[in-house]
């Protein structure tokens, strides 16, 4: 009889590409955005198209501080009216400092992937989180600098991948690092047709369970995607 791989407790892990909060809600609807992320209490939140362009007040702390206080940011897009990126942040702290890579792809838009090892109570876990290009070369060469990054034991990888087809997909790129992986459709989210947006493990890793949140549709034009991953 084969057994059973035996799991170690869970972490909750959410990636969510809060993209349009700033035009479905031009006042940018920091209430609603929170409440999604408070309602499911995530450990490490990954936060794509964080964009304080225009505004006065500090989104990029005033989001992290929805989940704790251990957070970096990459601010891909740095300008005198503010910057656009992406943020993790954790309720744990860092095992050692996070690394931000540049995952740019020539004259394309700026591309960042933050690596941070994160010291669970399950034991140290390694988040990548990022948010890849539009045209399918752009995310092939961003997927392998991405599984170039996966170099740790206990690993996921997550964010917005704008991946959708299998030939050249980051998929197909990650499966060797990567093969434990969510299958939600999150975008457009009020008919979520694709699946954008993903959270990876390595083979170690098991999505004990995985959801989204329709609530979210209010807020952006991506769903969130939500995992308990726990690893044998």
């Amino acid at each position: 009889m084969e057994r059973t791989p035996r799991v170690t407790e869970t972490i909750r892990i959410m990636t969510w590409n809060v993209h349009g909060t700033f035009n479905l809600n031009p006042d940018f609807d920091f209430d609603g955005v929170s409440s999604i992320i408070r309602k499911w209490s995530p450990d490490v939140v990954a936060l794509q198209e964080v964009d304080s362009r225009g505004r006065k007040d500090d989104v990029f702390g005033m989001l992290a501080d929805v989940v704790g206080e251990h957070r970096v940011a990459a601010r891909s897009i740095a300008t005198e009216d503010g910057d656009y990126g992406q943020v993790l942040i954790s309720r744990w702290p860092f095992a050692a400092e996070p690394v931000v890579t540049d995952v740019s792809y020539q004259e394309r838009e700026p591309r960042r992937a933050i690596s941070a090892a994160i010291r669970a109570p399950i034991g140290e876990v390694t988040v990548v989180a990022t948010h890849l290009g539009l045209s399918m070369h752009e995310r092939y060469a961003q997927a392998r600098a991405l599984a170039a990054l996966v170099d740790a034991p206990r690993t996921v990888v997550v964010g917005d991948f704008n991946d959708w087809f299998w030939v050249m997909s980051v998929r197909r790129v990650l499966a060797a690092r990567c093969p434990v992986r969510t299958r939600l459709r999150t975008f457009p989210s009020r008919l979520p047709m694709l699946r954008l947006d993903r959270i990876y493990a390595t083979s170690n890793g098991i999505m004990v369970k995985a959801w989204t949140d329709r609530a979210a549709r209010a807020y952006s034009d991506h769903l969130p995607v939500l995992a308990d991953v726990g690893f044998t």
